[in-house]
């Protein structure tokens, strides 16, 4: 397990700090909205495949051209997962030359973990 993804298990970040517990009381509806967003992109293997290879890669970052032959798909196929994990808050997408990379958001993946807390 990656150092971002440990984050997920050691934070010590109040619920309170980035959003409100699914188990601390009835959520108002943006809340839902937003946290439903981010699980819905998660609810797919490939994307929590492709999560966990960049947060496997040096500085928590992938280059999509090496996300697509681990996964068995076509660029633009991986590129629309990866469409649907930066709209999400997942990942950050920066083109450099005719790539893209994408880097994990680790107070989106912290807020994630706080969010299920009891």
């Amino acid at each position: 397990m990656t150092e971002s993804l440990n984050l997920l298990a050691t934070s010590n970040v109040a619920a309170d700090d980035c959003c409100s517990t699914v188990t601390g009381g009835a959520l108002d509806v943006a809340e839902a909205e937003r946290l439903a967003r981010m699980f819905k992109a998660l609810g797919d293997p490939t994307r929590v495949r492709l999560l966990s290879m960049i947060a496997a890669g040096a500085d928590n970052e992938a280059c999509v051209c090496d996300l697509t032959e681990p996964v068995g798909l076509s660029q633009p196929t991986v590129s629309h997962h990866m469409k649907q994990l930066v709209e999400a808050g997942l990942v950050e997408r920066e083109q450099r030359g005719r790539w893209a990379y994408y880097r994990l958001v680790d107070d989106t993946l912290i807020a994630l973990s706080a969010a299920l807390r009891p």
